[in-house]
């Protein structure tokens, strides 16, 4: 795939190669600072928005195997989930 040069609403410019209209700069700007969703990547913290999943409560409804199919979502997420889920007494569903 070729990268494609594009500038945000913002003035940044970056390369995508994917359909995605995100621009990296703005989005790292625009992260949580603090609670679970911090200690993700981005594309794995816009993967759980997408799905409308910004609380522990909501990530604890999904079995694992749910969240993994997400796109941009990978298995080094998986520990952060987990130790988040139990700090907090919860879990994946089974």
């Amino acid at each position: 795939m070729t990268k494609e040069l594009r500038t945000c609403k913002k003035g940044h410019t970056y390369y995508k190669s994917s359909d995605c209209p995100t621009c990296p700069t703005c989005n790292k700007k625009n992260g949580p600072t603090s609670g679970f969703l911090s200690k993700l990547s981005a594309p794995a913290r816009n993967a759980l928005i997408h799905v409308e999943v910004t609380t522990l409560e909501e990530l604890s409804r999904y079995i694992e195997k749910e969240i993994l199919k997400l796109h941009g979502i990978g298995p080094a997420s998986l520990p952060i989930f987990k130790q988040a889920l139990a700090e907090k007494g919860l879990s994946f569903r089974k």
